[in-house]
């Protein structure tokens, strides 16, 4: 005996989105499917980039930020930590796929797995978890507990800490 998702009280920005919206991200998910196949079979698998040090420079800079923000604004129990969580994760779940895929030896293979595996999906995990709080524990216990949470990080974190049964 669950709540299901239409049950569940939800925000005011997605109880208003516009049809048209909606229509635009299907279509560009339409899009990119044959994008993406035109891609596997056009693209040579190997390419060498002239930049190649700044493009990681700039997206470890840019993920060091988001962790930052991450964490002031867990400390100041903001509403924008749920955004600046789901963003880190995406981030992070970005940097373990391209480290793992373009590691061109085996010693940056075995570093980028062990990085993926024990540090950035990890830590995408948790994130995922403080962008949407509620998630687990309605899943558990067929109820939101979403709006008693609002602002308290430690509510936030224990599921992730506590022994599930």
């Amino acid at each position: 005996m669950g709540v299901h998702a239409h049950q569940l009280k939800q925000p005011a920005a997605i109880a208003q989105t516009p049809a048209w919206l909606v229509r635009l991200f299907e279509l560009a998910a339409a899009l990119l499917v044959p994008w993406v196949v035109l891609l596997v079979t056009v693209l040579p698998s190997a390419h060498r980039a002239h930049h190649w040090n700044v493009v990681w420079a700039g997206f470890d800079a840019a993920l060091a930020i988001l962790l930052v923000t991450v964490a002031v604004t867990a400390a100041r129990r903001s509403p924008n930590l749920q955004g600046a969580a789901g963003a880190a994760a995406a981030l992070l779940f970005v940097d373990a796929w391209f480290d793992v895929l373009t590691s061109s030896t085996r010693a940056e293979l075995i570093v980028a797995l062990v990085e993926a595996v024990f540090v950035e999906i990890p830590f995408a995990v948790l994130c995922l978890r403080l962008a949407h709080p509620g998630a687990s524990r309605t899943a558990r216990h067929g109820r939101s507990d979403r709006d008693s949470d609002r602002g308290r990080v430690t509510n936030l974190l224990s599921p992730v800490f506590t022994n599930r049964t």
